[in-house]
């Protein structure tokens, strides 16, 4: 049967050849001389094609080619995303957090979020344990066990003190024997403080002889009594000027005895603060 058909498909197709050059020499001039050379050309093409090759492409049969279809790839449309708009967080005055409905808004204006300020939490408070003050213990001379705070930091304005002034109507000697009796002066006292004072007031010149008195109590009346000193009118230690001898003490107590200097006060021990006790006077030698 492929055969047939096949000898048809071959038998149309001469038909159409033999057509088109009958036509075509139709059309062709008279006077052209080749073109029975051409005919005859294109007979002898004819019959070799009929005799040779119309046997030949019978006689193979033909093999159906099938083209495989492109697998067809259906692509899912795609679903529109939408997205939920962020919902406002408003806070009251519980601390309850409420969520209310986006409200659409449209494409040309553009989308603003309003939240409100995040409040900070109450965080529990963590007391901060405070470290004991460290103290310095030492025994005085009389065998007592005192002791000190040990200050670790440095305030330069916590404690601040005033210098002393220089008053020029007292004795220049006096001011000399403080000098003296910083000099010879150490850092803690050794319960002998008018002993040093008057040392520190004979070497001085301020006086001519040795005091005689044993207790600093009574130091203010022998030196008005025995060597012209005069009490001023000063009630604040720090007020008195450089050079004076300051007594302070009571009935029942031993007393304490000191020079003022410029920048704090001595005796048998440096100070920049001067004596708790009592003050009974501030002397000086004019």
């Amino acid at each position: 049967m492929w055969r047939q058909v096949y000898v048809a498909l071959v038998t149309i197709s001469l038909v159409v050849v033999f057509s088109a050059t009958t036509y075509a020499q139709t059309l062709a001039p008279s006077t052209l001389g080749s073109g029975s050379h051409d005919q005859k050309a294109a007979e002898d093409m004819v019959q070799v094609i009929t005799e040779k090759s119309v046997g030949e492409i019978v006689s193979k049969p033909v093999h159906r080619i099938a083209k495989k279809r492109a697998p067809v790839v259906t692509k899912k449309p795609a679903h529109p995303v939408v997205k939920d708009s962020a919902p406002t967080i408003a806070k009251d005055s519980a601390q309850t957090v409420t969520e209310k409905p986006a409200q659409a808004v449209p494409k040309s204006t553009a989308r603003t979020f309003v939240m409100e300020p995040v409040r900070p939490m109450n965080q529990p408070t963590v007391s901060s344990t405070t470290k004991p003050v460290s103290r310095f213990s030492f025994r005085s001379a009389d065998g007592k066990k005192e002791s000190a705070p040990v200050i670790t930091q440095y305030y330069p304005k916590q404690m601040v003190y005033p210098f002393g002034k220089v008053d020029r109507h007292i004795d220049g000697r006096l001011m000399q024997a403080a000098s003296i009796a910083e000099e010879r002066a150490h850092a803690h006292s050794r319960s002998r403080c008018w002993h040093y004072v008057k040392e520190a007031l004979l070497a001085s010149g301020a006086v001519d002889s040795r005091p005689k008195t044993e207790l600093a109590r009574d130091a203010a009346q022998e030196l008005v009594s025995n060597y012209g000193f005069k009490r001023l009118s000063v009630n604040d230690p720090f007020s008195a000027p450089i050079g004076s001898v300051l007594v302070y003490g009571t009935s029942r107590s031993v007393g304490h005895v000191e020079f003022r200097t410029r920048d704090g006060f001595v005796s048998d021990f440096r100070s920049k603060t001067p004596s708790r006790r009592p003050l009974l006077g501030v002397y000086a030698k004019l």
